[in-house]
């Protein structure tokens, strides 16, 4: 017969535990974010319990081998609170908890067992523990932990009732993992849906691949041979001749045709948010991140991930690059947390990597990786017999948009257009096409011939300048323009089309200062 005392005090406890019992039913309606839920459940646990250590230990996603400990909270006022740590499966309590599926409940000298990977539980002074699984469909999800600095603090009416604990924790967590796995696909989806979108409204160079010439049928070739693997592609060629397209082409001959194509110029975005759009990046990564953002990899999961200028990517980057290329897995920035992807990539340059590789500014590892299966694009000048068809497509292409007829192309022209070296390729026929629509008044193509003959004068040799010549050129003419003024309203990035920061790592890359030297 128990004394009124005892008995009062046992009828507390039951109380509790049954109120903690109902609180974690409740948090697991209410609370569905992951880290939220746990702090919630170690702050209750530990006031119910009396306890001088908890946490809850998980399976970290895509790595069987690993644990992250959430919501540890120790009793010393010194200790670190609610950091989060990762854990290796091997050698630790929690992994073993979770490898067997069975409690353990530990004193003392069970906790030396697995030094040095228990030593901050040790130095707590904690001298009996018990960790619980938490199981979920016949699986581990990860450990319930709690601990005191008593000797042989848990009994078995104790470790019955963490039992029920345990259940409970589980259907919260498990409840949590669909949540965020769900909203991570709902964010995914809505950003997949802004770049469609964006991808919609952007007016593409042209809608088909233009031509009849061998040239041209031998990367058409190239390109149906490689389409059905997921081997990466480098595509090489001059700015203008189509790159892209080519890309374009390798997708929709790929398995994986019905998913997304998601496309990144790496020369377009400055080198301090490359990471960010490549990779994505967790909110409070850095000054301005006010949400979280889903990279291009992951826009482009099951699809094909389009890497224009890749040889603009920075050598700091290019290891991360390196690594979801040959791994598949990456991190967001601000994140631990491993994100696994199956992407094929097609890169794409208009320099000579090799040359950089030589030069130290491109890895040679990342150059391996992509140059699998390299196809060169040749330059408009090689394919001339593709010159009348392009001109004809363009020119009915523009006429239409602005509700003009063009019927005929005088010989001349056609003549003109075949001779003239093109070094801009296709974008540049495409732009001049554009401005002969505009300015013709009848339906006869007038294209203005005579800037075609000055832009040829301009050329110091027969052979066309390459497109780093060209590139150094038009910037030291807009800063001498500019009066070296790079940024703002009639400065050189403004005259150039391009971002300041685009243009000041352009500059540092070809050697230019701000007096156009």
């Amino acid at each position: 017969m128990l004394e009124p005392a005892e008995l009062l005090h046992q009828l507390e406890r039951e109380r509790d535990r049954l109120r903690l019992l109902l609180d974690l039913n409740n948090n697991i309606v209410s609370i569905l974010d992951l880290r939220e839920l746990l702090r919630a459940i170690s702050t209750n646990v530990r006031r119910v319990m009396q306890c001088d250590y908890t946490s809850v230990t998980l399976r970290e996603p895509g790595e069987e081998r690993r644990l992250r400990v959430y919501a540890r909270h120790f009793s010393l006022p010194e200790s670190v609170h609610d950091e989060e740590i990762v854990i290796p499966v091997e050698g630790t309590i929690s992994g073993e908890v979770v490898e067997s599926g069975k409690a353990m409940l530990l004193d003392g000298k069970d906790f030396s067992r697995f030094a040095p990977l228990s030593n901050p539980l040790i130095s707590a002074g904690l001298k009996s523990g018990c960790f619980l699984p938490l199981i979920s469909h016949n699986r581990a999800l990860g450990t319930l932990n709690v601990g005191k600095i008593q000797a042989a603090a848990f009994s078995a009416e104790d470790l019955e009732f963490l039992r029920q604990v345990a259940n409970q924790v589980a259907i919260g967590v498990e409840n949590a993992l669909n949540y965020r796995e769900v909203n991570e696909v709902r964010e995914k989806l809505a950003e997949e849906r802004v770049y469609l979108n964006e991808e919609i409204r952007t007016d593409r160079d042209f809608e088909d691949i233009i031509g009849d010439s061998r040239a041209l049928k031998d990367v058409l070739g190239q390109a149906r041979i490689v389409a059905p693997t997921d081997s990466t592609v480098l595509t090489l060629g001059e700015t203008g001749t189509g790159k892209e397209l080519i890309a374009r082409a390798i997708h929709s001959l790929s398995p994986r045709r019905d998913r997304t194509f998601v496309k990144v110029n790496c020369a377009a975005i400055p080198l301090g948010l490359l990471e960010s759009e490549l990779f994505g990046h967790e909110k409070g990564a850095f000054t301005g991140a006010i949400a979280q953002k889903v990279g291009r990899f992951e826009l482009a999961h099951q699809g094909t991930l389009f890497l224009d200028e890749v040889g603009d990517i920075p050598l700091e980057l290019q290891p991360k690059l390196l690594r979801v290329l040959q791994e598949h897995e990456f991190e967001r920035l601000g994140s631990s947390r491993t994100v696994r992807v199956n992407v094929r990539v097609v890169a794409a340059t208009s320099r000579n990597l090799l040359e950089m590789v030589d030069q130290h500014e491109f890895r040679s590892d990342l150059y391996y990786r992509l140059n699998v299966f390299p196809i060169t694009i040749p330059p408009l000048r090689e394919r001339r017999e593709d010159i009348p068809v392009l001109a004809r497509y363009f020119a009915e292409k523009y006429a239409r948009r602005i509700n003009k007829r063009i019927e005929t192309i005088p010989a001349e022209v056609m003549h003109a257009l075949q001779q003239y070296q093109w070094p801009g390729n296709i974008r540049e026929l495409q732009n001049f096409i554009e401005r002969a629509v505009i300015l013709s008044k009848t339906t006869t193509l007038q294209a203005p011939l005579g800037e075609l003959e000055r832009l040829a004068d301009r050329g110091s040799s027969p052979r066309v300048r390459t497109l780093v010549v060209t590139d150094r050129e038009q910037i030291i003419q807009a800063l001498n323009a500019a009066n070296g003024v790079l940024g703002g309203p009639g400065g050189a990035a403004e005259r150039l089309g391009l971002k300041r920061t685009t243009l000041l790592y352009r500059m540092k890359r070809l050697g230019i200062g701000r007096s156009g030297e």
